[in-house]
């Protein structure tokens, strides 16, 4: 009698985008991209703090539609290592650190239906909206705390809004976020900030290293011409 193996479930896939744009312009894809890598090396050392952006998250077991994308986002706790998706009930904890760029296709959503699910479902500790152009949020940069299920407004003190799940702070300065480091008394560079300040250091170097090369050269020019006219007068001519 022949028996037949038992069919394998296959596992659940999930897509890996939603089909639409990383980012309005090219801007909210610079500063997306700039506050991720910026917060990525911020934790470097930390091996349990995941930092990502523009990732989906899904959020209902079997649902490909109940998902999020975030534009940047911290989840203190989670391993780092390279996603395809955020499985929140497999990694066993929310984003608790969120921000998005608002933009003019975006802005309704981040002040209505993402604050809502951010709020009541993912529960997200900490919820910052901004505005690079100044065009749609009043002021350009909002922070909410959730506190008791609802989300209070986080002040903006001294030009900046602190961040208690990351420890830094956010400052708007025009078209840019930055984030700055109130144990340092620093602003975050993104690594490219950083590759390029390390490059121009290097150039500096460089030239300072050849024109130290010529100054010794043109010193030894000097002093041979100074033996030579010794010489000369020494032999009578």
């Amino acid at each position: 009698m022949a028996t037949v193996s038992p069919k394998r479930s296959r596992p659940f896939e999930y897509p890996t985008s939603d089909g639409k744009p990383l980012a309005e312009t090219d801007f909210h894809r610079d500063l997306m991209i700039a506050l991720t890598e910026t917060l990525k090396a911020h934790f470097a050392a930390k091996p349990k703090v995941y930092v990502s952006g523009n990732l989906l998250i899904y959020y209902e077991p079997g649902n490909k539609r109940k998902h999020v994308s975030p534009d940047v986002f911290v989840v203190p706790g989670v391993p780092k290592k390279q996603r395809l998706y955020y499985l929140t009930w497999e990694e066993g904890k929310n984003p608790e650190f969120v921000i998005e760029i608002t933009s003019s296709s975006t802005r309704r959503e981040d002040k209505g239906k993402k604050l809502a699910l951010y709020r009541d479902v993912l529960k997200v500790t900490e919820y910052f909206l901004f505005d690079p152009f100044g065009d749609y949020l009043e002021p350009q940069l909002q922070g909410y705390d959730l506190r008791n299920g609802a989300y209070v407004p986080i002040p903006l003190t001294a030009g900046r809004m602190a961040s208690q799940i990351t420890g830094l702070h956010l400052e708007p300065a025009g078209r840019e976020l930055r984030l700055f480091d109130p144990k340092t008394k620093q602003r975050l560079r993104a690594p490219m900030e950083r590759a390029e300040r390390a490059e121009l250091a290097e150039q500096r170097a460089d030239q300072a290293n050849r024109e130290i090369a010529r100054l010794a050269a043109e010193n030894e020019r000097q002093r041979q011409l100074l033996e030579k006219f010794l010489r000369e007068k020494k032999n009578g001519h």
